[in-house]
């Protein structure tokens, strides 16, 4: 019999065309967890929020997984900013679903702290046991970004709340755990980490000289690649300072920016490169389809990746499992999956100096570049693809499914205790 259990993710769901609003990273490990959980043998309900009136409720989207739109405000698109007062009612609905339907759960995995809230509410209802991946935290956003978020004070306390409700919390990395650890007071016991992965099937090595011909590029430039969503953190203009001096030393080089274009700071960009003369040499490409993003990993010289910080990061696995070296900052993910001096460099997340020089040197030895791009691809395929993230968290499903029917035994032998330490909003 399949194990059944309920994914949260209501700011994000799998067939979410990459470019749309919302995180797009987000959208691709929702997904693929997903599908290889089901390969596992799990029957699976993905819960977002219905966005669009002209989907089904219900869509069945691939074998034993079903996606479940959940009505919470307008069924339109909104900032994952604006979620918060829609959640009672996201909760609402979904446990009138649940009933209605008389569904039954072993375990909730929340993906946010949105759908966190959501299921620790659902827990003290249903006694549901849930796990959490953050994927971001609150209290990080705070120290990097805080003139970029809203009601800050507010997400630290219900993720503070969380973690001391949740059966397990997730961490991506292990500066993951770190920061749950001295940020939130988490006890190690409760944290777990397992990282992200990628798709073997959709993300592989194609020959360079084709995948630019594809793309339309010029097969002389060296190329670099930054891909994802176009926002301040990303450090997307430490890349177009190390641009320039590239430029200045006389180096035939191309940046190309693929991603979903937030309009105030692409303005910003296009400024920036333009003050620096070197309009004709950054190409801002929009976002893409999924299915072409092997093609501009593959087209790519270097991956490069400086944000200020960056909860784990799946595009420098993308790039690897490509074949393509990573540049990436030293912080987060990056730090855990880019093998400094192996797999690519690691460098500040705003020293433009270091960045060229980092560069400069994988271009000048095409014997280094070679070597890193076959050590990045073995490393991903050992480590990182989706089915073997997908076995490390079946051990931790099973495990708090094992010790849930325990407790479940042990409370339906002893007298009950009164739940103390109700989060309502």
């Amino acid at each position: 019999m399949k194990k059944k259990i309920a994914i949260i993710s209501e700011q994000a769901f799998p067939f979410t065309l990459s470019g749309s609003i919302g995180t797009v990273g987000l959208n691709v490990y929702v997904a693929e967890l997903a599908k290889n959980l089901s390969i596992a043998g799990y029957s699976i309900d993905i819960y977002t929020r219905w966005d669009d009136a002209q989907l089904p409720q219900i869509v069945h989207w691939k074998p034993g997984i079903r996606i479940i739109h959940i009505k919470a405000g307008p069924t339109t698109p909104i900032l994952k900013e604006d979620l918060l007062p829609f959640l009672p009612e996201f909760r609402q609905n979904m446990l009138d679903f649940i009933r209605i339907q008389k569904l039954s759960y072993g375990l909730i995995h929340a993906n946010f702290w949105t759908s966190a809230l959501v299921a620790s509410q659902l827990k003290e209802i249903l006694a549901i046991p849930f796990v959490v991946t953050f994927h971001a935290l609150g209290y990080l956003r705070r120290i990097y970004q805080n003139e970029y978020e809203y009601s800050l004070s507010e997400r630290i306390l219900i993720e503070e709340d969380v973690i001391k409700k949740a059966d397990q919390i997730i961490a991506v990395c292990p500066q993951d755990k770190e920061d749950l650890m001295r940020y939130y007071s988490t006890p190690a016991f409760k944290i777990t980490i397992i990282p992200c992965g990628y798709n073997p099937e959709e993300l592989y090595p194609v020959n360079k000289m084709m995948a630019r011909e594809i793309l339309k590029l010029d097969p002389k430039e060296f190329i670099l690649l930054q891909l994802g969503r176009i926002v301040p953190r990303k450090g997307v203009d430490n890349l177009i300072h190390a641009l320039s001096k590239l430029k200045s030393a006389n180096m035939n080089v191309r940046l190309l920016l693929v991603g979903i274009e937030q309009g105030v700071e692409m303005f910003r960009l296009q400024t920036l490169a333009r003050e620096n003369a070197l309009e004709e040499f950054v190409t801002f490409t929009g976002p893409e389809n999924r299915e072409m993003l092997k093609y501009y990993y593959s087209a790519a010289d270097i991956f490069v990746t400086t944000p200020w910080y960056e909860p784990f990061g799946i595009t420098p696995l993308e790039a690897m499992a490509c074949g393509t070296p990573v540049i990436g900052a030293e912080v987060g993910g990056i730090k855990y999956t880019v093998l400094d001096g192996q797999t690519g460099f690691l460098v500040p997340s705003r020293d433009p100096d270091m960045l060229a020089q980092k560069i400069r040197l994988l271009n000048s030895k095409p014997r280094l570049h070679l070597k890193m791009s076959n050590n990045a691809l073995e490393r991903v395929k050992s480590e990182f693809t989706w089915d073997k993230v997908a076995a490390q968290m079946d051990r931790l499903y099973e495990h708090i499914l094992i010790s849930s029917r325990q407790t479940s035994i042990s409370m339906f032998t002893s007298p009950s205790q009164p739940n103390q330490n109700s989060f309502l909003m």
